[in-house]
């Protein structure tokens, strides 16, 4: 056991400019255009992704106070369900460039590009260049990240800021300094405004850390951990003070809460309802569901992050960034406190700890996409992991320790093949034999020329399923608020009995889900002849391959010509050219014609915002020239409530191409 936590006095504790390789910034060049240039190809087949999140962009790309709010349509009735920050790079972008699905979605590639760069620097500075490669390629080649750094949910931001907060932590265990800590702190802040609490999961990891490992005494590294926390406060409280105290009748309601509150939506339906399934205006129930324990959002568990769902999006190299984990911490064992090696391992060990258990026993909304803050820490351990043990080849316990982990690399791979046997069928068969040849490569003495195909043979193994996985996520197209990664699995959505099988989400009319979880849910009407034939916009609605959910939760639909024009005609005369009930049916017609369509409910159509008062005082006013009935959300939705009732009694509808419509004006 001594030689197993002897101090590796032969490598640096950060690795600077004088010990760079002459490999190292082509091969960084390499791996940062690849990623760029993958990650481009095919991106406007994904047309607007999440209509929802689309919408938003369009109306913050035409008006600054629909910027600042978030809100989902350019007249500022009601925002989105999240704070706004991850809406500003592509709305800014679209200013510069106009709105299009491409400029919607670059700023999101440029954020997974930075993002592995930030990582291999990260991980370079005390593990040297070939860990720092290999962390910022295992990122890269990670099926779920490959999804969201090319979608335009709020993910790519938060995982980018994210790494930064880790990048600034660990400069401040470095140097002590404050100023790395208040840094690390904005950027947890910022974190917030991209995707409110979920940051937090890292937090603790932070914190942990540097109380740990922070050069100064102990009653200073507490001040200065205040000193962050003042600064994340900053990072987040200004928005957050602003949206509170603006004039409630001059800014819009804030989607997903149920009182017009910004806290009570960070603390309910997006904090602490997340953990528990006690989420009030939700789009369908949380918590355990007899029998068996299956909630609608798939089994919670030790298991969960392996399952049908979530396997393929991330769990390819989760057993070997745990094993390694703990074959770092034993190696660093006897190390000085400050040593920071070991504090970057405790930093992405805790990361992965503290956020696998959380999305692993939450009850409340899971989307298998969450599991894209996961891929950091992955691969960084991964890649840390895998190089400490190369150096030490020469030693029993280390070629023992690699050969079990790539065995078990292995298992996983063919587990998570054989769920989409369809899918390549012969690459499970090689990646079982490389890896049986991998492991035993391995476990034998180190040889010049042997021990370097060993490693680039285990290397090829471990990564040949998520790089499979993420070509096809490229290749494929990707709409909806449900996305995943890589082909199709039978029981893949989380739901109980298996969820969306096969072809989730084919095309339909405008409101129609076809494949819906839900069953079908009634639209405004039957697709009309020729109605495929004219696209709103590219990527139209569902996907050919059945990726993202057509017409329910986010994914667009079509909306025909006559429908198009009824709604332009004379619409400068109206702060809304329509309303409609959900948030998905009035994206749809609102990124059809770019002018604001009313989301009556927000989201799912469960907010209680218009009141029917409300409604009956905009029609009075002029404001709103159509109502578009048979509009759809998920469960609670509001498709028969009083507005509905309302309009029906009191108006005329006509059919326009199967989408019954009223005149409020009439």
């Amino acid at each position: 056991m001594t030689t197993l936590i002897a101090r590796p006095e032969a490598e640096p504790a950060v690795n600077n400019s004088a010990t760079r390789p002459k490999w190292e910034f082509p091969a960084l060049a390499v791996l940062l255009i690849g990623t760029a240039v993958a990650y481009l190809c095919n991106l406007t087949a994904n047309g607007w992704a999440n209509s929802f999140y689309a919408a938003a962009v369009q109306a913050g790309s035409v008006s600054w106070k629909a910027f600042f709010f978030g809100s989902s349509d350019a007249a500022n009735a009601i925002t989105v369900d999240k704070t706004p920050a991850a809406l500003w790079p592509m709305e800014l972008s679209a200013r510069l460039f106009g709105f299009s699905s491409w400029s919607m979605l670059g700023p999101q590639v440029l954020l997974g590009v930075a993002s592995v760069g930030l990582l291999w620097a990260t991980v370079r500075r005390y593990h040297g260049a070939a860990a720092g490669l290999l962390a910022g390629l295992g990122l890269a080649l990670t099926p779920v990240a490959a999804l969201m750094f090319r979608f335009n949910n709020p993910d790519a931001l938060l995982v980018f800021l994210m790494i930064a907060a880790a990048w600034a932590l660990l400069r401040a265990t470095e140097s002590g300094r404050v100023r790395w800590l208040v840094l690390c702190g904005l950027f947890m802040g910022f974190g917030f405004l991209a995707k409110q609490l979920q940051v937090l999961l890292v937090l603790p990891a932070l914190v942990l850390v540097y109380l740990f490992a922070g050069p100064p005494k102990l009653g200073t590294r507490v001040l200065h951990l205040f000193a962050a926390g003042a600064a994340m406060v900053v990072g987040a409280g200004w928005w957050v003070l602003i949206a509170q105290l603006w004039p409630v009748d001059s800014r819009p309601y804030f989607g997903g809460s149920q009182n017009n509150s910004i806290i009570e939506l960070t603390l309910g339906y997006n904090g602490l309802g997340r953990l528990s399934g006690n989420e009030t205006g939700s789009v369908g129930p949380g918590g355990e569901l007899p029998p068996g324990g299956n909630g609608m959002w798939g089994q919670t568990g030790l298991t969960r992050l392996f399952d049908s769902a979530q396997g393929g999006q991330i769990a390819w190299l989760l057993p070997a960034a745990l094993i390694l984990t703990v074959v770092a911490l034993v190696v660093y064992g006897r190390a000085p406190r400050t040593d920071l090696r070991r504090a970057s391992v405790l930093l992405w060990g805790g990361w992965l700890l503290v956020t696998a258990a959380v999305f692993s026993f939450m009850q409340g909304i899971f989307h298998q996409y969450y599991t894209v803050a996961l891929a950091p820490a992955i691969a960084a351990l991964t890649a840390i992991g895998a190089v400490l043990l190369r150096h030490r080849r020469e030693r029993l316990w280390a070629r023992g320790c690699a050969a079990a982990t790539m065995a078990v690399t292995t298992a996983t791979a063919w587990v998570l093949l054989s769920r989409t046997s369809d899918f390549v069928p012969w690459l499970r068969w090689v990646v079982l034999v490389g890896g049986i040849g991998a492991t035993l490569a391995l476990s034998l003495p180190p040889a010049p020329k042997r021990s370097g195909v060993a490693a680039l043979l285990a290397g090829a193994v471990a990564l040949a399923g998520p790089a499979a996985y993420t070509v096809e996520t490229i290749a494929s197209v990707n709409t909806g608020s449900i996305p995943s990664a890589g082909p199709d699995v039978r029981g893949g959505w989380g739901m109980p009995g298996g969820g969306m099988p096969e072809g989730r989400g084919d095309r339909g009319a405008p409101g129609v889900a076809t494949g819906s979880p839900f069953g079908a849910i009634p639209g405004d009407g039957a697709a009309q002849p020729g109605a495929a034939d004219e696209a709103l916009m590219p990527g139209g609605g569902g996907a050919p391959n059945g990726r993202g959910d057509g017409g329910f939760l986010g994914g667009a639909s079509q909306v025909s010509e006559a429908v198009i024009a009824l709604l332009t005609d004379n619409a400068d005369a109206y702060t809304w050219a329509a309303a409609a009930t959900g948030s998905n049916s009035a994206a749809t017609y609102q990124l059809a014609t770019e002018l604001p369509v009313m989301s009556l409910g927000g989201f799912n159509g469960s907010d209680p915002y218009p009141t029917l008062a409300q409604f009956q005082q905009y029609v009075a006013d002029g404001r709103i020239h159509y109502f578009i009935g048979g509009g759809a959300g998920g469960p609670g939705a509001r498709g028969d409530d009083a507005i509905t009732a309302w309009v029906t009694q009191n108006f005329t509808a006509q059919q326009v191409d199967g989408v019954t419509v009223y005149d409020l004006t009439s």
